[in-house]
């Protein structure tokens, strides 16, 4: 079959397996999507938010079926199709539909759930095999086998380190939280996939996307406030009226929170633009990582 004929196949395969996730979501055990000292009997407990068809079906269908077409019209001198490494194909075919349910869950619950990061974990274990097996253009021909085991597993231990070193920083110095440990364990993840190439194309697109949604999100928390201030001057008892508003944000589940950004999903999707797209990645950025002697 051409090229065409694949993409429709992916486009109809994605569409339909990422409606399908939502199904899935829905039957995920209830303990995934909650922290590990949940009680369901406290007063502040709160079921875990569960995807819906409209949006989050739609969505994922639309995602997935962008995914896997563009990994297919993308695909160059046997990168995915027809060529003697299907581990790369088949690692783009499983780890998607697990990024699109960490995108979903930190969204929804905010949380990454360990399972999918497992998952990932998983699924780079198996491409990083395969680039043992075969070898990987992204090193030299001359290269030692281990090398790409050493490329992905340094990759891995360098992306959950990075953000815990965020975090300590955060920690330290600001007295605040500021990088969740389900955030490390998902670059960590991210990073066994990748590879050390896919962990800086990784954390460039995801800082790229969570910059893009920030800003809206910065100029709705001003219009906010602005709004709520302008509440308080002109109400008759501004004291109560503050205090009553205090009252309302303390009982907002951590989750709802309108002003919280969760960094998770830019993550997970920076790694699929990564695997989707990675004969483009190798062709257009190679000899920029070469010429700056980052060669295996």
């Amino acid at each position: 079959m051409d090229k065409i004929t694949w993409a429709l196949i992916a486009i109809v395969a994605g569409a339909v397996i990422g409606a399908g996730l939502t199904y899935v979501f829905k039957k995920l055990p209830e303990k995934w999507l909650q922290d590990y000292d949940y009680d369901p009997k406290a007063p502040d407990f709160r079921l875990s938010k569960r995807m819906k068809f409209i949006p989050h079906g739609v969505i994922s269908a639309a995602l997935l079926a962008i995914a896997y077409s563009a990994a297919i019209v993308c695909d160059h001198d046997g990168f995915f199709l027809g060529g003697a490494n299907p581990y790369r194909l088949i690692a783009v075919l499983l780890a998607w539909p697990v990024i699109i349910m960490v995108a979903m869950s930190d969204r929804l619950n905010r949380i990454i759930p360990d399972e999918f990061s497992i998952a990932l974990l998983v699924i780079g274990i198996g491409s990083t095999i395969g680039d043992c097996l075969v070898r990987s253009p992204w090193h030299s021909p001359y290269a030692a086998w281990y090398v790409p085991l050493l490329n992905h597993v340094i990759a891995g231990v360098a992306g959950f380190g990075v953000l815990w070193v965020i975090g300590f920083l955060s920690e330290t110095f600001l007295g605040k939280e500021g990088m969740g440990m389900g955030d490390m364990k998902l670059l960590g993840a991210c990073g066994m996939l990748c590879g050390c190439y896919g962990l800086i194309v990784t954390l460039y697109v995801g800082i790229i996307l969570g910059g893009l949604f920030a800003i809206p999100l910065f100029i709705r928390k001003r219009i906010r406030i602005a709004r709520e201030n302008k509440m308080i001057r002109e109400s008759s008892d501004p004291v109560a009226a503050r205090r009553e508003l205090a009252k309302k944000k303390a009982n907002i589940h951590f989750a709802d929170d309108p002003d919280y950004l969760a960094f998770g999903p830019f993550l997970a999707l920076g790694a699929g633009v990564f695997i989707a797209l990675e004969p483009v990645w190798h062709t257009q950025l190679f000899g920029v990582f070469a010429a700056m002697g980052v060669y295996f």
